[in-house]
């Protein structure tokens, strides 16, 4: 019998673990000698943030909650390991799955290792090369020390080769959150905003911005505001506002015309709006991933990307801080020219299958 533990954390990961946790349910029904244990770390503990992504997502209660939300960056690494390690010393496992690349993928994957636990990592190998960013962070560490590596792309696949990881550990499988993508389409919810507002298909733009460059510096935050509703021509902007976002937002800009917020918003509800949106402006990686496979034009607010395929396959265009290639880029989507795109390789619902064919032929 092989013992797996999953780790999710954050928001990201729930998307990202629900289709391999669905998949394994079903192995062990139809007999695999393989057993899993899920464990939510804690670091987001926002209802909006996690336990409604868990309901949506059909993803079975967690056997254990680390509660090991909030504090700084530092202060949530330590209290995930110091959590996680008496969880495996309670519940020894022969393999812990990360995914992604927040705070948990990485003080997981540290604490396995150091108790001498093999670790795989679920979109290993992505890049952005921007250490400023936490998550580049977590990314280089966590595949510093992971022995199994499952990717998104070729791209994620010569990364890793660049830094000596050899081919038979690499296990080029898809991307998990279009798994889930593709299995809720049809169950879409309309959320409150869309009838309050008026909204229609494909007249409106959908907005998230989170990271501290665009969002901690107020006049840097305003003039991004001001830069987009003033170019999208009358249309609504739709702007469900990240928890760190709002209190910048109400002392700096509480009144934007054209711009309409709203709380943090379920996945299914957050995907409506995306499906329906004329383009979707962020500076979210995963938001991009959905973009491209719904085929939404996308303008991600940063320099760089971890996920480069999105813009040379799929609907994204970067724009970094240039505010006139925002608006220009904003005119073409208006003007309905924005480039043609498709969906990358393996990126095809069937993901979290090839990962689980992997884990079942693995010497563990």
């Amino acid at each position: 019998m092989k013992n797996i533990t999953l780790i999710a954390g954050a928001r990201p990961n729930f998307m990202k673990i629900a289709p391999i946790l669905h998949e394994l349910k079903k192995r062990q029904a139809a007999g695999a000698k393989i057993a899993y244990r899920l464990v939510h770390t804690g670091q987001h503990f926002d209802h909006k943030m996690s336990d409604v992504f868990f309901k949506q997502l059909d993803i079975p209660e967690p056997d254990v909650n680390l509660g090991a939300g909030g504090g700084s960056q530092a202060e949530q690494t330590a209290a995930i390991m110091m959590g996680f390690e008496k969880e495996l010393q309670q519940h020894p496992a022969d393999l812990v799955i990360v995914v992604g690349d927040v705070t948990s993928t990485m003080a997981c994957a540290i604490t396995a290792q150091k108790m001498h636990t093999k670790v795989a990592h679920v979109e290993a190998g992505i890049r952005s090369g921007d250490w400023t960013m936490p998550e580049e962070i977590n990314r280089l560490v966590t595949d510093s020390i992971t022995n199994y590596f499952f990717t998104t792309s070729e791209v994620a696949n010569q990364h890793l080769r660049y830094s000596g990881v050899s081919d038979e550990r690499i296990f080029f499988v898809g991307n998990t959150m279009i798994d889930t993508l593709y299995k809720h389409l049809d169950g879409l919810i309309q959320p409150d905003v869309w009838k309050q507002n008026g909204l229609r298909e494909k007249d409106f733009f959908v907005l998230t911005l989170h990271r501290p460059s665009n969002v901690d510096n107020p006049e840097k935050l305003k003039a991004l505001l001001e830069a987009i509703t003033t170019t999208v021509g009358g249309a609504p902007v739709v702007f469900p506002v990240h928890p760190r976002t709002r209190k910048i937002m109400d002392e700096h800009c509480p009144d934007i015309s054209g711009l309409i917020t709203t709380d943090p918003l379920s996945y299914k509800e957050f995907i409506y709006l995306v499906k329906n949106a004329k383009a979707v402006i962020t500076d979210s990686g995963g938001i991009t991933e959905e973009a491209t496979v719904l085929g939404v034009p996308c303008l991600t607010l940063r320099n760089t990307t971890e996920r480069p395929e999105t813009c040379t396959i799929g609907s994204n265009e970067l724009i970094g801080d240039d505010l006139d290639k925002l608006k220009d880029c904003l005119n073409k989507i208006r003007q309905g020219v924005w480039k043609s795109s498709a969906i990358p390789p393996l990126w095809d619902g069937q993901t979290a299958v090839r990962i689980v064919n992997v884990l079942l032929q693995l010497s563990i």
